[in-house]
């Protein structure tokens, strides 16, 4: 593996695609203009010919710049997104990336300032116009992000997965696809690195180390509880572990304020959950290290590889946003997570310091204007398939005025210090936290209450 790494990065060294940062400064998606007209159908033979020249050059260190030039006289918008994956990887102060901005205006008629995050604002546009791709996209986009990373060549490659090539970026690191014994031993080439089987320590004795304002998110399986705190969730995005007796996967998505819980032991498989480095509409894209089949983050639902194909759904298991006094006030059985992982790791109290405190930070595209993107709610979804949101600030409201709470036959209560829902039928449904724009984008037909 190091050596296939090593090689990745002398292609990234002599093409000049250069790592920008993992933050950007989008622009408001209401800023958008009309969307241009695409065409339909195939794509001309010169124009498949000029993107092969050109995404064959770039592990050259001489990209085809006439060619980038040509595919911006095309007039047809579907190649923005390639422009738009390009300037990912590449400033507009460089040659490669100036034309890509060029060939972006060129085709979509709009001017974009190059002060501004240009992959960030481009996308941002494609993103609301819903632009549709070129016929190949998928295999281009894969040539071009495998030049970062060849970890996701899987990925790429499967031609049936119901992925959105459209709506994938880079979020700023590699995968993770470290061997599973060499799992504890951090990441050194930059992935997010999932903890598994970490130590814990219980509540209430004088090995509890936590204190009580501190964020947890709380897992229950089986009658055994167990709390995970925020600012080390925010390091590993990605737990695999037993409770009570069951192989549950945890990812942690930082941009969309979403932790949630997975049954990961199906029948004799036990999947193992690993973050892969990529994003959809700022939502992280967790992907089964065994098979390298991706799924979708907030459903559970397998998108490509073999769990695709065998139809895999994840069960989920229901996950509290509370703080460890109420957490534990209500399960003072429960265990929380070592403070040092059980790795001899240490963890700051604020690993992001406060990267994701004034909005989205990738493109998301259009977003339900029914509350605002990081107005935190509770989502579940019903037994019939009916996603239905809560307010997270007028539930609260709402029970401190002795109120009852529920939607759509859903049930919201109070519990830990923070809430789990219920069918009319009494059976608890799964229920996690989350920003409202990450919610709505994968639930985009969700039954929201507001109070």
């Amino acid at each position: 593996m190091f050596e296939r790494r090593r090689r990745g990065a002398i292609l990234l060294l002599s093409s000049a695609l250069v790592f920008t940062a993992c933050s950007v400064d989008t622009e408001p998606a209401g800023d958008n203009p009309a969307a241009p007209e695409a065409p339909r159908g195939a794509l001309p033979v010169s124009v498949v010919a000029d993107i092969d020249s050109l995404i064959d050059s770039l592990p050259t260190g001489t990209p085809d710049l006439d060619a980038l030039v040509r595919l911006g006289s095309a007039d047809d918008p579907r190649l923005a997104w390639l422009f738009s994956d390009l300037l990912r990887f590449v400033p507009p102060d460089v040659p490669l990336g100036a034309a890509a901005v060029d060939a972006w205006i060129a085709n979509t008629g709009i001017v974009v300032e190059a002060d501004r995050d240009v992959w960030g604002t481009t996308t941002n546009h494609l993103l609301v116009w819903d632009t549709p791709a070129p016929p190949g996209y998928r295999e281009w986009k894969g040539r071009i992000f495998e030049l970062v990373e060849p970890g996701w060549a899987p990925f790429f490659a499967d031609e049936d997965a119901d992925i959105d090539w459209r709506w994938l970026s880079w979020g700023g690191v590699r995968i993770d696809d470290r061997p599973l014994h060499l799992t504890q031993l951090g990441c050194p080439e930059g992935c997010i690195p999932a903890l598994n089987d970490p130590a814990v320590v219980q509540a209430n004795t004088d090995d509890d180390w936590l204190a009580d304002d501190r964020l947890v998110f709380g897992v229950e399986v089986n009658g055994e509880a167990v709390a995970f705190p925020k600012n080390m969730m925010e390091v590993h995005e990605m737990i695999n572990m037993t409770i009570g007796g069951r192989r549950v996967g945890i990812p942690y998505c930082t941009l969309c304020g979403s932790a949630q819980a997975y049954l990961t032991d199906l029948g004799t498989e036990t999947y193992e959950l690993r973050t892969s480095g990529l994003l959809s509409r700022s939502n992280k894209v967790m992907y089964e290290f065994h098979t390298r089949s991706v799924f979708d983050t907030f459903t559970g639902v397998a998108l490509s590889g073999p769990l695709q194909d065998a139809g895999v759904v994840l069960e989920q298991v229901s996950v509290v946003t509370t703080t460890w006094g109420d957490w534990k006030a209500d399960h003072p059985e429960s265990f929380v997570l070592a403070s040092d992982g059980g790795y001899g790791r240490s963890y700051l109290a604020d690993p992001l310091r406060g990267r994701d405190d004034n909005g989205p930070i990738f493109p998301i595209g259009a977003v339900d204007p029914r509350l605002d993107v990081q107005a935190p709610i509770v989502g579940v979804v019903t037994d019939d398939g009916t996603p239905v949101a809560f307010a997270v600030a007028a539930a609260k409201a709402a029970f401190d005025r002795g109120e009852g709470v529920d939607n759509a036959g859903v049930m919201l209560q109070a519990s830990g210090g923070g809430f789990i829902a219920f069918a009319a039928d009494g059976a608890e449904l799964p229920t996690h936290q989350a920003f409202w724009f990450a919610w709505s984008q994968f639930h985009p037909e969700t039954e929201l209450w507001l109070g």
